[in-house]
C-alpha cells in the first residue's frame, strides 16, 4: 500500500534557515538552475515558496557529494 506523501511549501525564511545560505544567494542559486525552483503562491503575484522535500533533497545530496569526495565548488 502506498502512501501519499505529503507535500509542504515553505518560506525564504525557513529557506534560509535550512540551508544556511542567504536569501540573494539563494536566489542567484536558484537563477543558475543549481538549487531548486520556487513555486508562485498566487498566479500573477510575487510571493514564493519552495516545496520542502526538495530543499531537504538539495541539502541531502550536498551532504552525499561531500561524503562521497565530491569537490567542493
Amino acid at each position: 500500500m502506498n502512501i501519499p506523501v505529503q507535500k509542504r511549501i515553505i518560506r525564504i525564511k525557513t529557506v534560509c534557515s535550512y540551508t544556511s545560505l542567504s536569501r540573494s544567494y539563494i536566489y542567484l542559486l536558484t537563477k543558475q538552475q543549481k538549487f531548486p525552483k520556487p513555486i508562485s503562491l498566487v498566479p500573477g503575484g510575487t510571493s514564493v515558496a519552495w516545496v520542502e522535500q526538495e530543499v531537504i533533497a538539495w541539502v541531502e545530496q550536498r551532504i552525499a557529494e561531500r561524503d562521497g569526495g565530491a569537490a567542493n565548488e
